[in-house]
């Protein structure tokens, strides 16, 4: 069985080429079986009961969040806190950090919507002062960070949704420790793409998506230092996350508990499991022979432009043509069954650094094919000579 043909969406859609991964990747054979599974043969109460099927319920719960600790190479499972997504886990961060007026926050100038407006939302509510890391021609980002005594955190994406550019984390840390800033790495690219070492990297924070790793969507991952988790207070109250609950006080668990108020998400975690175990057994380099094919062929097209040049990128090709909207083009490949995303990439500040509004997207996954290029470009090429006329 090939690897595409693990994928049961896409082997009921054969001809589709679906090159939108970098906005939520399909789900592998295992991925569904692990779901269906747990519903049908091992579902109960988590943490709540005695009997023995919600002990094996939350044992298996407990397996999954071993597996996300070992995905990350995190140092504790306590470090580990699941979440409804990357936006959910920077929201929790925003919301929980301990700013006061006057403390500033550096994000980039590349960053996802959801690593910027939580952020904006502080200046507002707490009086904190946003400053920017500035890009390069190539898109990558310029590391001599702004940083100064007041600097409290630096949250950057650690791959670009637009550009694919890869940022290193490493040079981030180090300038943050030099003052004891924080850093949150907005991991929803790069967790499906790189191998994470959170304890190599150094981040104090980081955050990814189930749905973009072939796993269930309504589940994601933020990892915190230990000793960074224990000083926040948790956003939510309810079931699960306290110790002892008197009518004029309440005490809370020790993370991760803390910040998992209510019924676990229990089956999207399981799913969530077969996906990371999935993604570390097949990772490999192929996207990336992938992007640099179609980045050749693209590039003898006249007045097309690849946004974000970098020499280390994720196989993520953002682009726009001369005399071609990128919706036009998006939906004539729609009727090739070539499936792109076109629009803004809900990263508007960063192509309007470039002078854009708009642009098309191919991002690759595990499951395409040297084929899935070749259509992908020659539809392309097919379309500029009808769009254009």
């Amino acid at each position: 069985m090939s690897l595409k043909e693990r994928f049961p969406y896409l082997s009921h859609h054969p001809n589709l080429v679906y090159l939108d991964s970098a906005a939520s990747a399909h789900k592998p054979d295992t991925v569904i079986h692990a779901i269906t599974q747990f519903y049908t043969q091992d579902y109960a109460t988590v943490h709540r009961a005695a009997y023995r099927q919600s002990i094996r319920a939350t044992q298996l719960y407990a397996d999954a969040r071993e597996t996300t600790r070992r995905f990350l190479n995190a140092k504790h499972t306590e470090e580990i806190v699941f979440t409804r997504g990357t936006t959910d886990s920077i929201n929790l961060i925003a919301r929980t950090f301990p700013f006061k007026a006057g403390d500033e926050i550096i994000v980039s100038k590349m960053e996802h919507h959801s690593n910027l407006l939580p952020w904006q939302m502080l200046v507002e509510e707490k009086g904190v002062v946003l400053k920017w890391i500035e890009l390069k021609e190539d898109g990558s980002l310029d590391l001599n960070l702004p940083i100064t005594e007041r600097t409290k955190l630096i949250a950057v994406t650690h791959v670009s949704n637009v550009t694919g550019s890869v940022v290193d984390l490493e040079k981030v840390v180090c300038q943050a420790k030099t003052v004891g800033a924080a850093v949150l790495a907005d991991g929803a690219q790069a967790a499906v793409h790189l191998p994470i070492d959170v304890q190599k990297l150094g981040v104090d924070f980081y955050a990814f998506s189930g749905h973009k790793c072939y796993g269930p969507t309504g589940i994601g991952v933020l990892y915190g230092k230990k000793e960074r988790l224990e000083a926040l207070s948790p956003l939510q109250g309810g079931g699960g996350m306290v110790t002892h609950v008197d009518l004029e006080k309440s005490y809370y668990e020790l993370p991760p508990l803390r910040f998992e108020a209510g019924t676990p998400m229990s089956a999207p975690a399981i799913g969530l499991q077969a996906a990371l175990e999935f993604l570390m057994e097949a990772r490999n380099t192929d996207e990336h022979k992938l992007l640099h094919l179609a980045t050749i062929s693209l590039q003898k097209i006249d007045g097309l432009k690849i946004i974000g040049t970098a020499a280390e990128k994720a196989p993520i090709l953002s682009f726009v043509i001369e005399g071609v909207h990128p919706l036009d083009l998006a939906t004539y490949l729609d009727t090739k069954e070539i499936a792109i995303r076109s629009g803004h990439l809900c990263a508007q500040p960063l192509l309007r650094h470039f002078g854009l509004e708009h642009v098309a997207r191919a991002s690759f996954a595990l499951y395409n094919t040297e084929e899935d290029a070749l259509r992908f470009t020659d539809a392309v090429h097919s379309a500029v000579k009808i769009l254009r006329q």
